[in-house]
């Protein structure tokens, strides 16, 4: 397919057009001209009138279908030029994407990449939101508009935790490292994303001032938030333990030895559909994640609510940031 730039010149078409408009105008006077009397030569020029007309009218469909072709061109470069620097920035990061010349296995390694494609797009479409929210709140907004931007970052979030179901699915342990963030985000993960009773605590700040209703709420919230969390850690610690059990427990089995093969994979067997159940614990995780933003939402006034989204975002900002500043320091 040939490439045509958003520069493409189309003065000829026009040329071609007026021209043979010219001609058909040529003809039509010396026919009118030769005996205007004769019926047959008026209807032989109200024929190409009518042509004339049919041709003006092909030839502007003709320029709007290739102005439209030409905007599709250009706009589907800028689309690939704005995902390589997606891709490039993801890289600097420290996200796990892997180059097109690479060796994907094909499950693991294909999975992988999707949960990182699908985080850089979700981060760009966030922080389009989160723009979007700043410049309502530094223009003083009404409500309503803020509202309506705050409901659709909230619902953003819950875009995300169904994406980490659809993974978790496939492959919980995976979601559970998170390899597509960046690694000084990775330390501060909590089953797989962020701790929603650490928010609450970061927001106290940004949310002055409060009456004392909304304390109280916003401590009852992060005292519950923080309860879910350790009944949640302290299941996924049990079943830790459990598969550390089931793997000890035993005899050897020798490289070469076929006499304890069946049991071996009996053990593994066992532990696999153990991990399995990570799954659980991480859709529970990522509920407990979206409940808190709800009911945070609900406590807040509406500009409360702008200010904390705004310093939740801006918080994990700074630590990809940090990420960043740690992959470049200097070594030696």
């Amino acid at each position: 397919m040939a490439y045509a730039s958003p520069g493409t010149d189309t003065s000829t078409d026009l040329d071609t057009d007026e021209k043979n408009q010219m001609l058909e105008l040529g003809q039509f006077a010396s026919l009118t001209a030769s005996d205007s009397g004769d019926r047959s030569k008026d209807k032989q020029g109200q024929k190409v009138l009518r042509r004339l007309a049919q041709n003006r009218e092909a030839a502007r469909k003709s320029r709007l279908r290739k102005k439209a072709y030409v905007e599709q061109l250009e706009n589907s470069r800028l689309k690939l030029t704005h995902l390589e620097q997606e891709l490039q920035r993801a890289r600097q990061q420290g996200i796990f994407i892997p180059s097109p010349g690479d060796q994907l296995h094909p499950t693991r390694e294909n999975g992988n990449l999707l949960c990182s494609l699908d985080y850089a797009r979700w981060q760009e479409d966030h922080n389009k939101q989160i723009d979007e929210l700043r410049a309502a709140l530094n223009a003083h907004a009404g409500d309503d508009d803020l509202r309506r931007i705050i409901d659709s970052i909230v619902a953003h979030y819950g875009e995300a935790f169904r994406l980490n179901g659809i993974a978790a699915k496939a492959d919980a342990v995976h979601v559970l490292s998170a390899m597509w963030k960046t690694p000084v985000e990775r330390c501060f993960l909590w089953l797989g994303e962020f701790r929603p009773s650490e928010l609450l605590k970061l927001l106290a700040s940004h949310l002055e001032p409060l009456t004392e209703q909304q304390l109280a709420s916003l401590c009852n919230l992060q005292q519950s938030s923080q309860q879910s969390e350790e009944d949640l850690s302290q299941g996924v610690k049990s079943l830790q333990q459990s598969v550390v059990e089931i793997l000890a427990s035993g005899s050897l089995c020798p490289a070469g030895s076929s006499g304890n093969a069946a049991n071996c994979s009996g053990q593994m067997a066992v532990a696999i559909g153990k991990l399995g159940t990570l799954q659980n614990f991480l859709q529970e995780a990522d509920n407990l994640r979206l409940q808190t933003l709800q009911q945070m939402q609900r406590i807040l006034t509406t500009r409360q609510s702008a200010r904390a989204l705004l310093a939740i975002s801006d918080y994990f900002s700074r630590l990809r940031a940090l990420s960043s500043l740690w992959i470049a320091r200097p070594r030696g």
